[in-house]
Protein backbone atom coordinates (compact mmCIF):
# COMPACT_ATOMS: atom_id res chain seq x y z
CA UNK A 1 0.00 0.00 0.00
CA UNK A 2 1.29 3.63 -0.74
CA UNK A 3 0.50 6.01 1.73
CA UNK A 4 1.43 9.60 3.21
CA UNK A 5 1.09 11.54 5.89
CA UNK A 6 0.18 15.60 5.76
CA UNK A 7 -1.92 17.85 6.10
CA UNK A 8 -5.13 19.73 4.68
CA UNK A 9 -4.23 23.47 3.60
CA UNK A 10 -7.94 24.69 2.19
CA UNK A 11 -10.28 24.37 -0.94
CA UNK A 12 -10.10 25.79 -4.71
CA UNK A 13 -10.48 25.59 -8.02
CA UNK A 14 -8.14 24.88 -10.92
CA UNK A 15 -9.34 24.58 -14.48
CA UNK A 16 -9.31 21.63 -16.84
CA UNK A 17 -8.29 21.44 -20.43
CA UNK A 18 -11.82 22.24 -21.59
CA UNK A 19 -11.92 25.34 -19.63
CA UNK A 20 -14.65 23.92 -16.36
CA UNK A 21 -13.84 24.38 -13.37
CA UNK A 22 -13.00 22.14 -10.83
CA UNK A 23 -13.32 22.65 -7.24
CA UNK A 24 -10.30 20.52 -5.49
CA UNK A 25 -8.98 20.62 -2.04
CA UNK A 26 -5.00 21.11 -1.74
CA UNK A 27 -2.80 18.86 0.63
CA UNK A 28 0.35 19.12 1.71
CA UNK A 29 1.70 15.80 1.74
CA UNK A 30 5.23 14.84 3.04
CA UNK A 31 8.07 14.22 2.73
CA UNK A 32 7.74 11.22 5.50
CA UNK A 33 11.41 10.02 6.62
CA UNK A 34 11.32 6.58 7.57
CA UNK A 35 11.42 5.95 11.48
CA UNK A 36 11.47 2.13 11.80
CA UNK A 37 10.53 -1.02 9.40
CA UNK A 38 8.83 -3.81 10.74
CA UNK A 39 9.15 -7.09 9.71
CA UNK A 40 7.22 -10.32 9.84
CA UNK A 41 10.19 -12.35 12.02
CA UNK A 42 10.43 -9.66 14.56
CA UNK A 43 7.44 -8.11 14.83
CA UNK A 44 5.10 -10.05 13.23
CA UNK A 45 3.86 -7.90 10.53
CA UNK A 46 5.39 -6.11 7.84
CA UNK A 47 4.99 -2.30 8.26
CA UNK A 48 6.99 0.89 8.17
CA UNK A 49 6.79 3.98 10.15
CA UNK A 50 6.52 7.73 9.11
CA UNK A 51 7.02 10.38 10.71
CA UNK A 52 5.73 13.91 10.06
CA UNK A 53 6.38 17.51 10.86
CA UNK A 54 9.70 17.80 12.62
CA UNK A 55 9.63 19.23 16.13
CA UNK A 56 12.70 21.01 18.58
CA UNK A 57 13.60 19.59 21.43
CA UNK A 58 11.87 22.31 23.90
CA UNK A 59 8.43 21.80 22.45
CA UNK A 60 9.30 17.87 21.98
CA UNK A 61 8.86 17.81 25.76
CA UNK A 62 5.99 19.20 25.75
CA UNK A 63 3.86 17.38 23.43
CA UNK A 64 6.18 14.16 22.57
CA UNK A 65 6.18 10.94 25.15
CA UNK A 66 9.35 9.99 26.85
CA UNK A 67 9.44 6.59 25.14
CA UNK A 68 8.47 7.96 21.69
CA UNK A 69 11.76 10.43 21.87
CA UNK A 70 13.69 7.71 23.19
CA UNK A 71 12.85 5.86 19.90
CA UNK A 72 13.89 8.75 17.92
CA UNK A 73 17.37 8.92 19.81
CA UNK A 74 17.83 5.01 18.81
CA UNK A 75 17.28 5.04 14.90
CA UNK A 76 19.29 8.61 15.01
CA UNK A 77 16.20 10.58 13.72
CA UNK A 78 14.83 13.82 14.31
CA UNK A 79 11.93 14.21 16.75
CA UNK A 80 8.32 14.52 14.81
CA UNK A 81 5.32 15.12 15.97
CA UNK A 82 3.21 12.52 14.01
CA UNK A 83 4.08 8.77 13.67
CA UNK A 84 1.90 6.48 11.68
CA UNK A 85 2.55 2.96 10.65
CA UNK A 86 1.74 2.16 7.15
CA UNK A 87 1.19 -1.82 6.55
CA UNK A 88 3.20 -2.78 3.43
CA UNK A 89 4.51 -5.90 1.67
CA UNK A 90 7.66 -5.36 1.06
CA UNK A 91 9.59 -3.09 3.91
CA UNK A 92 13.09 -2.40 1.43
CA UNK A 93 10.88 -1.14 -1.52
CA UNK A 94 10.46 2.00 0.83
CA UNK A 95 14.07 4.21 0.71
CA UNK A 96 14.65 6.20 3.84
CA UNK A 97 12.04 8.92 2.82
CA UNK A 98 7.98 9.15 1.44
CA UNK A 99 7.36 11.69 -0.87
CA UNK A 100 4.42 12.99 -2.49
CA UNK A 101 5.74 11.36 -6.15
CA UNK A 102 4.65 8.11 -4.52
CA UNK A 103 1.20 9.02 -6.12
CA UNK A 104 2.72 9.89 -9.56
CA UNK A 105 0.91 8.25 -12.19
CA UNK A 106 -2.03 7.03 -9.72
CA UNK A 107 -5.23 8.73 -10.66
CA UNK A 108 -7.29 7.87 -7.28
CA UNK A 109 -6.86 8.09 -3.27
CA UNK A 110 -8.08 7.66 -0.12
CA UNK A 111 -7.92 10.32 1.89
CA UNK A 112 -8.11 9.48 6.26
CA UNK A 113 -9.24 12.68 8.82
CA UNK A 114 -10.77 13.45 11.67
CA UNK A 115 -13.74 15.58 10.92
CA UNK A 116 -14.70 18.71 12.53
CA UNK A 117 -15.58 18.22 16.17
CA UNK A 118 -19.72 20.32 16.49
CA UNK A 119 -20.39 19.22 20.23
CA UNK A 120 -22.90 17.98 21.62
CA UNK A 121 -26.03 17.99 19.12
CA UNK A 122 -29.62 17.33 19.21
CA UNK A 123 -31.17 14.57 16.75
CA UNK A 124 -32.25 16.83 14.03
CA UNK A 125 -28.70 18.34 13.67
CA UNK A 126 -27.21 15.12 13.99
CA UNK A 127 -29.47 12.87 12.44
CA UNK A 128 -31.51 14.90 10.23
CA UNK A 129 -34.33 14.51 12.27
CA UNK A 130 -37.80 16.20 10.74
CA UNK A 131 -38.70 17.26 14.11
CA UNK A 132 -42.43 18.00 15.40
CA UNK A 133 -45.28 19.79 14.40
CA UNK A 134 -44.51 23.88 14.45
CA UNK A 135 -48.18 24.88 15.59
CA UNK A 136 -49.06 26.57 18.55
CA UNK A 137 -49.69 23.99 21.35
CA UNK A 138 -46.75 21.30 20.32
CA UNK A 139 -44.60 20.59 22.92
CA UNK A 140 -42.58 18.93 20.52
CA UNK A 141 -40.45 20.89 17.99
CA UNK A 142 -37.27 19.75 18.20
CA UNK A 143 -37.07 17.06 21.00
CA UNK A 144 -37.09 13.63 19.53
CA UNK A 145 -39.85 12.62 21.37
CA UNK A 146 -40.38 8.66 22.23
CA UNK A 147 -37.36 6.32 22.07
CA UNK A 148 -38.84 3.29 23.33
CA UNK A 149 -42.00 0.97 23.18
CA UNK A 150 -41.37 -0.81 26.27
CA UNK A 151 -40.83 -0.37 30.12
CA UNK A 152 -37.18 -1.79 29.21
CA UNK A 153 -36.36 1.32 28.18
CA UNK A 154 -34.85 2.56 24.70
CA UNK A 155 -33.14 -0.29 22.80
CA UNK A 156 -29.56 -0.14 21.99
CA UNK A 157 -28.33 1.47 18.87
CA UNK A 158 -31.39 4.09 19.31
CA UNK A 159 -30.60 7.72 17.89
CA UNK A 160 -30.45 10.19 20.10
CA UNK A 161 -28.40 13.22 21.19
CA UNK A 162 -25.05 12.94 21.97
CA UNK A 163 -21.54 13.95 20.60
CA UNK A 164 -21.42 14.69 17.02
CA UNK A 165 -18.00 15.27 14.67
CA UNK A 166 -14.68 14.71 16.05
CA UNK A 167 -14.40 11.08 14.44
CA UNK A 168 -11.98 9.16 11.98
CA UNK A 169 -13.36 9.65 8.63
CA UNK A 170 -12.38 8.24 5.31
CA UNK A 171 -13.05 9.85 1.66
CA UNK A 172 -12.90 7.09 -0.63
CA UNK A 173 -12.00 7.48 -3.92
CA UNK A 174 -11.22 10.88 -4.50
CA UNK A 175 -9.89 12.03 -7.83
CA UNK A 176 -6.18 13.43 -8.26
CA UNK A 177 -6.48 16.65 -10.06
CA UNK A 178 -2.45 17.63 -9.66
CA UNK A 179 0.73 16.71 -8.11
CA UNK A 180 3.33 19.27 -7.64
CA UNK A 181 6.42 17.90 -6.44
CA UNK A 182 8.56 21.10 -5.99
CA UNK A 183 6.22 21.67 -3.09
CA UNK A 184 4.80 19.21 -1.63
CA UNK A 185 1.46 19.74 -3.33
CA UNK A 186 -1.74 17.12 -3.85
CA UNK A 187 -4.79 18.70 -4.86
CA UNK A 188 -7.71 16.19 -5.28
CA UNK A 189 -10.97 16.79 -6.32
CA UNK A 190 -13.74 17.26 -3.90
CA UNK A 191 -13.95 17.83 0.26
CA UNK A 192 -11.89 16.41 2.31
CA UNK A 193 -12.65 15.48 6.04
CA UNK A 194 -11.58 18.08 9.28
CA UNK A 195 -10.13 21.61 9.40
CA UNK A 196 -7.77 23.39 7.54
CA UNK A 197 -3.90 22.61 9.28
CA UNK A 198 -5.60 19.30 10.67
CA UNK A 199 -3.46 15.66 10.48
CA UNK A 200 -4.47 13.48 7.25
CA UNK A 201 -3.53 10.07 5.98
CA UNK A 202 -3.46 9.95 1.81
CA UNK A 203 -3.11 6.28 0.53
CA UNK A 204 -3.95 4.44 -2.61
CA UNK A 205 -7.46 4.12 -3.37
CA UNK A 206 -8.59 0.10 -4.51
CA UNK A 207 -11.57 1.68 -6.09
CA UNK A 208 -10.74 2.03 -9.77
Amino acid sequence: MKAILGKKIGMTQVFDPTGNAVPVTVLEVGPCPVIQRKTEEKDGYKAVQLGYEEIGEARAKKIVTSPRRGQFKKYGKPVFRYVKEVRVDNVEAFGDEVTVNIFDGITKVDVIGTSKGKGFQGTMKRHNFGGGPRSHGSKVHRRPASTGTTQMGSLPGMRKPGQMGNARVTALGLTVVRLDAERNLLLVKGSVPGPNGRLITVRESGRK
